[in-house]
Protein backbone atom coordinates (compact mmCIF):
# COMPACT_ATOMS: atom_id res chain seq x y z
CA UNK A 1 0.00 0.00 0.00
CA UNK A 2 1.65 3.35 -0.61
CA UNK A 3 1.53 6.64 1.00
CA UNK A 4 -0.66 9.27 0.93
CA UNK A 5 0.24 12.34 -0.66
CA UNK A 6 -0.45 13.77 2.98
CA UNK A 7 1.51 12.07 4.51
CA UNK A 8 5.47 13.05 5.61
CA UNK A 9 8.35 11.28 5.32
CA UNK A 10 10.02 12.55 8.29
CA UNK A 11 13.56 10.81 8.10
CA UNK A 12 13.45 12.83 4.28
CA UNK A 13 13.22 16.29 5.86
CA UNK A 14 16.13 17.90 7.48
CA UNK A 15 16.74 20.05 10.08
CA UNK A 16 16.00 23.74 10.60
CA UNK A 17 19.69 25.42 10.82
CA UNK A 18 18.97 26.91 14.57
CA UNK A 19 21.34 28.76 17.41
CA UNK A 20 20.22 28.73 21.58
CA UNK A 21 21.05 30.89 23.82
CA UNK A 22 21.53 30.37 27.88
CA UNK A 23 21.52 33.59 29.52
CA UNK A 24 23.11 34.28 33.05
CA UNK A 25 22.74 36.82 35.41
CA UNK A 26 25.51 37.78 37.71
CA UNK A 27 23.79 35.23 40.22
CA UNK A 28 24.37 31.59 38.07
CA UNK A 29 21.11 31.72 37.26
CA UNK A 30 19.48 30.96 33.74
CA UNK A 31 16.80 32.69 32.14
CA UNK A 32 13.58 31.09 30.82
CA UNK A 33 10.50 32.58 29.26
CA UNK A 34 7.00 30.85 28.30
CA UNK A 35 6.16 31.17 24.90
CA UNK A 36 3.05 33.58 23.82
CA UNK A 37 1.88 30.43 21.24
CA UNK A 38 1.83 27.87 23.75
CA UNK A 39 -1.34 27.37 26.15
CA UNK A 40 0.72 25.06 28.85
CA UNK A 41 3.57 25.69 31.34
CA UNK A 42 6.25 25.78 29.19
CA UNK A 43 9.66 27.78 29.96
CA UNK A 44 12.33 28.03 27.14
CA UNK A 45 15.78 29.96 26.60
CA UNK A 46 15.90 32.01 24.18
CA UNK A 47 16.38 30.36 20.33
CA UNK A 48 15.65 30.89 16.66
CA UNK A 49 16.69 29.96 12.97
CA UNK A 50 19.85 31.17 11.51
CA UNK A 51 19.94 32.93 8.22
CA UNK A 52 21.39 31.85 5.37
CA UNK A 53 25.22 32.74 5.46
CA UNK A 54 24.89 33.75 9.01
CA UNK A 55 27.75 33.85 11.77
CA UNK A 56 26.28 31.30 14.26
CA UNK A 57 27.60 34.40 16.94
CA UNK A 58 26.00 36.87 15.02
CA UNK A 59 22.38 34.88 14.81
CA UNK A 60 22.52 34.13 18.70
CA UNK A 61 23.06 37.93 19.68
CA UNK A 62 20.67 38.66 16.87
CA UNK A 63 17.66 36.00 18.07
CA UNK A 64 18.29 37.03 21.65
CA UNK A 65 17.76 40.95 21.33
CA UNK A 66 14.78 40.41 19.13
CA UNK A 67 13.54 37.97 21.98
CA UNK A 68 14.29 39.89 24.76
CA UNK A 69 15.73 43.53 23.74
CA UNK A 70 19.35 42.38 25.17
CA UNK A 71 22.41 43.69 24.21
CA UNK A 72 24.83 43.46 27.04
CA UNK A 73 26.45 40.69 27.65
CA UNK A 74 29.42 39.00 27.12
CA UNK A 75 30.41 35.61 25.12
CA UNK A 76 31.30 32.72 27.97
CA UNK A 77 31.11 29.66 25.80
CA UNK A 78 30.03 28.15 22.69
CA UNK A 79 28.97 24.22 22.60
CA UNK A 80 31.20 22.15 21.42
CA UNK A 81 28.44 20.43 19.05
CA UNK A 82 25.30 20.84 17.30
CA UNK A 83 22.64 19.41 19.16
CA UNK A 84 19.39 18.24 17.20
CA UNK A 85 15.67 17.61 18.35
CA UNK A 86 12.80 16.03 16.27
CA UNK A 87 9.27 17.40 16.51
CA UNK A 88 6.79 15.26 17.48
CA UNK A 89 5.13 13.68 14.20
CA UNK A 90 1.95 15.71 14.54
CA UNK A 91 3.74 18.96 14.55
CA UNK A 92 5.65 18.54 11.81
CA UNK A 93 3.00 19.87 9.16
CA UNK A 94 2.06 22.82 10.96
CA UNK A 95 6.06 23.72 12.28
CA UNK A 96 7.97 25.78 9.40
CA UNK A 97 5.06 24.78 6.88
CA UNK A 98 5.95 20.82 7.09
CA UNK A 99 9.83 21.93 5.63
CA UNK A 100 11.95 20.32 8.72
CA UNK A 101 11.81 17.20 11.26
CA UNK A 102 13.36 19.50 13.79
CA UNK A 103 16.29 21.63 14.48
CA UNK A 104 19.63 21.86 15.06
CA UNK A 105 21.32 24.03 17.39
CA UNK A 106 24.33 25.63 18.08
CA UNK A 107 24.62 26.64 21.76
CA UNK A 108 25.55 29.99 23.50
CA UNK A 109 26.61 30.77 26.92
CA UNK A 110 26.22 34.17 27.28
CA UNK A 111 26.90 36.37 30.45
CA UNK A 112 24.24 39.10 31.47
CA UNK A 113 26.50 42.70 31.79
CA UNK A 114 23.49 44.58 32.63
CA UNK A 115 20.39 45.28 35.28
CA UNK A 116 17.47 43.05 34.93
CA UNK A 117 16.11 46.05 33.68
CA UNK A 118 17.05 46.03 30.16
CA UNK A 119 14.98 42.79 29.46
CA UNK A 120 12.14 43.54 27.42
CA UNK A 121 10.22 40.80 26.36
CA UNK A 122 7.50 42.94 24.77
CA UNK A 123 9.24 43.70 21.64
CA UNK A 124 7.71 44.46 17.98
CA UNK A 125 7.29 40.65 17.70
CA UNK A 126 6.58 39.13 21.04
CA UNK A 127 7.76 35.77 21.80
CA UNK A 128 7.12 35.69 25.43
CA UNK A 129 4.39 36.20 27.66
CA UNK A 130 6.57 36.47 30.87
CA UNK A 131 10.02 35.48 31.73
CA UNK A 132 11.78 34.51 35.31
CA UNK A 133 15.81 33.33 36.68
CA UNK A 134 15.79 29.85 37.75
CA UNK A 135 18.74 27.55 38.79
CA UNK A 136 20.26 25.83 36.18
CA UNK A 137 19.09 22.53 37.79
CA UNK A 138 15.56 23.65 36.93
CA UNK A 139 15.77 24.47 33.13
CA UNK A 140 14.92 20.15 31.73
CA UNK A 141 11.85 20.15 33.75
CA UNK A 142 10.48 23.37 32.24
CA UNK A 143 10.88 23.03 28.99
CA UNK A 144 8.55 20.52 26.44
CA UNK A 145 9.09 16.65 27.03
CA UNK A 146 10.12 16.69 23.38
CA UNK A 147 13.42 19.48 23.71
CA UNK A 148 13.85 17.49 27.32
CA UNK A 149 17.16 15.63 26.47
CA UNK A 150 18.17 18.55 24.46
CA UNK A 151 18.14 20.83 27.68
CA UNK A 152 19.51 18.19 29.52
CA UNK A 153 22.69 18.02 27.71
CA UNK A 154 22.89 21.87 27.37
CA UNK A 155 23.06 22.44 30.72
CA UNK A 156 25.45 19.94 31.34
CA UNK A 157 27.79 21.37 29.17
CA UNK A 158 27.27 25.41 30.77
CA UNK A 159 26.41 24.18 34.09
CA UNK A 160 30.39 25.08 34.99
CA UNK A 161 29.34 28.42 34.16
CA UNK A 162 26.75 28.96 36.08
CA UNK A 163 28.54 30.82 38.82
CA UNK A 164 27.89 34.14 40.79
CA UNK A 165 30.06 36.52 39.46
Amino acid sequence: MGKKNTEINLEALPYRPCVGIMLINRQGQVFVAQRIDNPGEAWQMPQGGVDEGEDLLDAAKRELFEETSVKSVSLIAESTDWHKYDLPAELVPRVWKGRFRGQKQKWFAFRLEADDQEINIRTSHPEFSDWKWVPVEDVPGLIVPFKKELYTNIVAEFKKHCVAV
